[in-house]
């Protein structure tokens, strides 16, 4: 029997789409991310994934900027086993699983209080993990997160659904709050806008997006001063593109050459401060 959820505004209902781009790339021949529990979620709650229009490239894309952003959170936990990591915008993501950090590192998925209800019953949350219901825009909801230890902070899709003065003022709530640590997100470049607005696999949030883009990844630097780019990371340019099929892998392997070209699609950012 299917599993029931609370009433979803549309933003929270947006989780769906990462969510279903997941679970059929685990279905995939070739996976890129492998995450079974995305796929058992979906199929627990008898989702109709054929209603959002997701085609192979944007499952693949998907796929490849959470991964890209597990490495960061991974990486970052293995030097400071005593961190802290945070995901901004978890929807019913299982990042905390795929990472399996230590014992000692306590992690906080953050999302709205129906989806944090949701992720409640259909998420198995580690001993170390811990869900905070709140909107990322709220000044508040960082006082149930330890500020006195490094972190690793992740938002994956986040960002487009936030205004660009939103998304400085809670990079200055993260960098003030914790004595160190790194932050990555998923960017949108200006053509990423624009193509949100007019790709079919995307129709079901291109209402939602108040992100005007950016296609320089400096200019976080610039909305907080606290943040150094450690790296830009182009998904035309991941070795993952291997795994893509022909055609796609063609065209992604000739867009690597220029960063511009490269850049108008999936860009992950990563700081540390």
């Amino acid at each position: 029997m299917a599993a029931t959820l609370p009433a979803f505004t549309p933003v929270e209902d947006s989780l769906f789409l990462t969510l279903c781009c997941r679970a059929l790339d685990y279905r995939s021949p070739r996976p890129v991310l492998g995450d079974a529990m995305a796929d058992e979620i979906v199929r627990t709650l008898d989702y109709d994934h054929a209603s959002l229009h997701i085609d192979t490239n944007l499952r693949l894309n998907a796929a490849l900027r959470a991964k890209k952003l597990d490495e960061v959170a991974s990486r970052f936990l293995a030097r400071h086993p005593d961190g802290v990591g945070v995901d901004l915008g978890a929807g019913l993501d299982t990042r905390v699983l795929r990472i399996d950090p230590p014992s000692t590192v306590d992690w906080y998925d953050v999302d709205l209080p129906a989806v944090a209800e949701a992720r409640a019953g259909l998420v198995p949350e580690p001993a170390n993990a811990h869900v905070v219901a709140a909107d990322v825009t709220d000044p508040d909801w960082l006082s149930a997160v330890p500020a006195d230890r490094p972190a690793v902070i992740v938002a994956d899709g986040l960002l487009g659904f936030l205004a660009l003065d939103q998304v400085g003022t809670l990079l200055n709530r993260l960098t003030s709050h914790f004595p160190s640590g790194e932050i990555a997100f998923n960017s949108y470049p200006k053509f990423a806008i624009w193509a949100i607005q007019h790709t079919p696999g995307t129709r079901s949030v291109a209402d939602l997006i108040k992100f005007p883009g950016s296609d320089d990844p400096h200019d976080p630097e610039r909305w907080d001063p606290a943040l150094t780019l450690v790296r830009e990371i182009l998904i035309p340019r991941e070795p993952e593109v291997a795994l893509f099929p022909p055609l796609l892998r063609a065209y992604y392997r000739l867009s690597a050459r220029s960063t511009a070209w490269a850049r108008k699609g999936t860009v992950v950012l990563h700081y540390r401060f």
